[in-house]
Formats: C-alpha cells, structure tokens, sequence
C-alpha cells in the first residue's frame, strides 16, 4: 500500500503499526472488537488497546474494558483532543499522555545504502531475530545507540531508537534510522511508521517523516506518563 493510500485509513494503519510495534517487543496480539490490542508483557502486564476515532459508544465499551484493571492503557488516535479528553473524563480515565504523534515516510524517500560513522571509536553491529532487525552502535563495551525496526505488509514500524545520555548531539538517532531504513530495504517496503515523542518529532520531521495524527492515551489509574514512542 501507498503512504498517501495508508494516510487515507488510518484504521488500518493502527493496525499495522500495532502489528509491527508488538513485533518488535514480542507482545502478543488480538483484535477487540474491530481494534487491535497487545499484552505488554514486558511493561504493563496487562492489555493495551488502540483505536483511531472510535464513536461515543465504542469508546464507552473501550473505557470499560480499560478499567478492569488499573494498569490497562487506552491509546486513541485522533485529531480531535478536546472529544477525548471530555469522553476520558466522562468514564473515569486519566489522560498518561498527549504529546506524541503517528508519523509517516514514503520509504522511497530514504537511504538505501548502509551508513557510514565517522568517529572511529564507535561501531555499528546488526543483527536479525524473528523477523526484528537491530541496529547497535558501540563505543569500546557501552552501548552508544540503538534501534528495531519490523517489516509487516510492506511497512517498516521502527522502535525504540535510544541514543544514551553520553553520546547525545553527535547525529546517532539519524543514523540508527538510517542504518534501521537500510535493514529494512531488505523486504519489500513502501512505507515508514513509528510514534514519535514530542523531542523526537524534530528529528523525524528532518529525516522526511510526516505528521498523521496526535495520540492520545489514558488508563483509570493516575499512572506516570506512558510513552510508546520510538525515542
């Protein structure tokens, strides 16, 4: 598919990305209703559920799925914030976060070819796990940066791109991007995917990526703020 075509339903590009998201983490998947969900086993321990502009009533059975337990999470996309954040507060959900975004790259705007570092004490290593590609860049023992990306239906949902504290401000995020994109290419891909914090929407949006929608996500209890971005 497209990336205009993809844009054009966003249902189903929450689809895909919760299907690549959950590849890359290993988290098992289901549909509730018509929308995705995943056990975040390593994070929450319980399901997570994802929709794009769910109705009144489908939020209503959403809500109540989410508060049977207080560490469920709700993540709606949309861009209508005020609507949920007044349905949030009309079933007893707490809004965990409101700064990030889905964000979209036509795959032919990106570079194929492996990158290449310039400093000579870093070093790249990939590497490929049930279908999760990695990306690490080392300084002697340290981890300096690192990244996943997984190919489903012709996108490419990327992950959990770290650059650690010490080795920040030396272009590492771009180029775990680029050496991710390049992994990647070794599928057949279209499309880019990923949800983006709001520090790391400035570095996307340098790359090429595209905003699509806001995300939004609440759970019944005031937990600290929940991110499911790359960054």
């Amino acid at each position: 598919m497209s990336p205009d075509a993809l844009v054009e339903d966003i249902t189903h590009m929450l689809e895909v990305w919760v299907t690549g998201w959950a590849g890359c983490r290993g988290y098992d998947t289901r549909m509730e209703g018509r929308f995705p969900a995943a056990f975040g086993a390593d994070k929450t321990g319980d399901w997570q559920y994802f929709a794009y502009d769910p109705s009144d009533i489908e939020f209503a059975e959403l809500a109540a799925k989410t508060a049977e337990s207080p560490r469920r999470i709700l993540t709606v996309l949309t861009n209508d914030m005020a609507r949920y954040h007044h349905l949030a507060s009309l079933h007893g959900l707490y809004i965990t976060s409101a700064s990030q975004t889905m964000m979209v790259v036509d795959m032919e705007t990106q570079d194929a070819e492996d990158p290449w570092l310039s400093d000579d004490d870093l070093e790249l290593s990939t590497s490929e796990t049930n279908g999760v590609h990695y990306a690490l860049v080392h300084s002697g023992d340290r981890i300096a940066a690192s990244g996943r990306v997984f190919v489903v239906d012709g996108t490419a949902v990327f992950d959990r791109i770290i650059t650690e504290p010490d080795f920040q401000r030396r272009g590492l995020g771009s180029f775990i991007m680029k050496a991710l994109a390049a992994q990647a290419f070794e599928h057949d891909v279209q499309v880019g995917l990923l949800l983006a914090s709001l520090d790391g929407q400035k570095l996307y949006s340098h790359l090429g990526w595209s905003n699509v929608s806001h995300v939004l996500m609440m759970s019944s209890s005031a937990m600290e703020e929940t991110d499911l971005s790359v960054d």
